[in-house]
């Protein structure tokens, strides 16, 4: 068995660390905060097995410059940031074509579709195990066009068998009234999970893998060490931290280690994305629910309403922006205006997004024993248990019949 050192606490870090824990491993986890401080603590808490439609859906780039202006739509840029951000629009928008949204869905279906049994069994005999449910993931549009302005990703999730039911919203109005009259159509999308507190979840599951004999090392990663072209230690504050085999799940972080890695041509950004929570809300959905005019969600979690969405460039550095926090309040408003609640509080993260949109999972070159697992979007939390298993099959040398490609990290070498 091998001593792993994993890079990164949040879902993905977090699995991968259990997964290799459980097939006997010794595994040390690093991160400069601890269990779920980033984009695993924000996201919308949805395990979301129809997630087979990438953000680049076909013809985006006609969109895009549109939506930049229009202070109603969920994409931003931080202007100062433009000209660092136009090689990967480049790259990016080349994949708003339907053949790639359609090879997206049929290499994703793999990763995602089973997602809710995936994460039963990370859970399994932990705390973490109660803050899973089974619930629809409900898409609402305010009008019949909206809805059939969506039918090719319905239709690509309809193909790799998600089951989804299309209603009047009228009649969703009897089983969530909170939505009574609010939308013309929704779709409810089947066999999906909700964790009613990301945060709460990742971290019991990372006080399961320390109590269970992990160890968890809380510094700051500022380099990696090289000899002779492969990975040998982690450079951190408290000094080089080795291993037989180290694990990159660093999030948006892992793309400066993955260049130096000799991943040369990956094109790589940050998805800004922002939520905001309402503490003490006088009602709440009874699912996750999808608000396709203002492309968010409406999330319940425990003791408040989660809003979660918008995509905004602007880098990992840069303070948050007032403006996605505005249009995220004033799109709930339109849709729910009666609610109530006690306190707000505002959160941005960063979502790792490689221009092609499929994650980078496996060994950095062949014959390398250091691997990655990042670059999962807005399907981290989703994902993030079967990327850990995957990641640790293959450090154990456990074979796999499927072929995964289309997520080898040396497409960028």
């Amino acid at each position: 068995m091998a001593n792993v050192v994993v890079a990164g606490a949040g879902i993905v870090g977090v699995s991968t660390a259990i997964w290799l824990q459980r097939a006997g491993h010794s595994v040390t986890l690093v991160d400069r905060e601890g269990f779920a401080a980033g984009t695993s603590y924000g996201n919308a808490g949805v395990l979301a097995s129809g997630a087979l439609v990438p953000i680049t859906t076909a013809g985006l780039w006609r969109k895009a410059p549109g939506m930049l202006f229009d202070p109603n739509a969920p994409l931003f840029i931080r202007w100062s940031y433009l000209p660092r951000l136009v090689p990967f629009l480049w790259k990016y928008m080349g994949f708003a074509t339907r053949s790639h949204m359609e090879r997206y869905a049929a290499e994703m279906a793999y990763l995602v579709k089973d997602c809710v049994d995936q994460h039963r069994a990370l859970a399994a005999g932990t705390p973490a195990e109660e803050l899973i449910s089974d619930k629809d993931y409900v898409f609402g549009y305010a009008s019949q066009a909206s809805f059939e302005a969506d039918a090719l990703g319905w239709d690509m999730r309809r193909k790799h068998g998600v089951r989804l039911d299309v209603m009047t919203g009228k009649d969703y109005g009897k089983i969530d009234p909170l939505f009574d009259g609010r939308f013309h159509t929704v779709v409810a999308c089947k066999n999906h999970g909700h964790v009613k507190d990301p945060g709460a979840y990742v971290q019991a599951l990372g006080r399961h893998f320390v109590d269970s004999g992990g160890s968890l090392m809380i510094t700051d990663i500022e380099d990696v060490e090289m000899s002779d072209g492969r990975c040998t230690a982690l450079l951190t504050t408290q000094g080089p931290v080795t291993g037989d085999n180290i694990v990159i799940a660093m999030g948006a972080w892992s793309a400066k280690v993955a260049r130096k890695l000799g991943l040369k041509t990956l094109a790589f950004e940050s998805e800004r994305g922002y939520h905001i929570e309402l503490w003490g809300a006088s009602e709440a959905p009874v699912n996750p629910t999808y608000v396709a005019s203002g492309k968010f969600v409406i999330s319940p979690m425990q003791g408040r309403l989660r809003l979660a969405g918008v995509v905004e460039f602007g880098g990992l550095d840069t303070p948050p922006s007032a403006a996605p926090l505005a249009l995220l309040r004033r799109q709930f408003f339109e849709v729910l205006p009666d609610v109530t609640w006690e306190r707000e509080e505002t959160w941005m993260g960063h979502r790792p997004a490689p221009s092609d949109s499929f994650p980078l999972l496996g060994p950095t070159k062949e014959g390398s024993q250091t691997y990655l697992a990042f670059g999962h979007q807005h399907i981290g939390l989703t994902a993030g248990p079967k990327t850990g298993r995957l990641v640790a099959d293959m450090i154990s040398n456990t074979p796999s019949n499927q072929d995964l490609s289309a997520f080898d990290p040396q497409r960028y070498r």
